[in-house]
């Protein structure tokens, strides 16, 4: 079984400045790369990951974020916006919620939780490990 889910590019930067390898965010990103996640996206999503990645004080490698990025794309299921009616309170996350809303069977992962309406298919990145670990055992 596979999980479908929006990273949220929150989620992403944790994972990839987190040095400790037990933290969630890790978790969640190491379950995205062996394909328990399937990663969900759209042009718009990959812009901003390859934005904010880029900025030049999380010095990520350029060869890192390129790989990251190709990761989703290629592993990953480009999606279109749900319509939604304006539940988001900052315009640059409802990509991220629209798209994640696209699929009944999907989630949207995010350190910023509280940016989004009450769902529960809304989660961080513990509540999706939890989940898995569900599913998994």
């Amino acid at each position: 079984m596979k999980i479908y889910a929006v990273i949220d590019t929150n989620v992403l930067v944790s994972a990839m400045l987190d040095v400790r390898h037990d933290s969630a965010t890790v978790g969640v990103l190491e379950h995205l790369l062996n394909g328990n996640i399937v990663p969900m996206f759209n042009a718009e999503i990959v812009a901003e990951y390859r934005e904010v990645l880029h900025r030049p004080k999380f010095r990520f490698a350029k060869e890192d974020i390129a790989a990251m990025i190709d990761y989703v794309v290629k592993s990953g299921v480009e999606s279109k916006r749900a319509e939604t009616s304006g539940l988001v309170k900052d315009a640059n996350d409802v990509v991220f919620y629209e798209v994640a809303m696209s699929r009944e069977d999907s989630y949207l992962v995010t350190g910023n939780i509280r940016h989004f309406p009450v769902d529960t298919r809304i989660v961080t990145p513990n509540e999706l490990l939890k989940i898995i670990e569900n599913l998994f055992t």
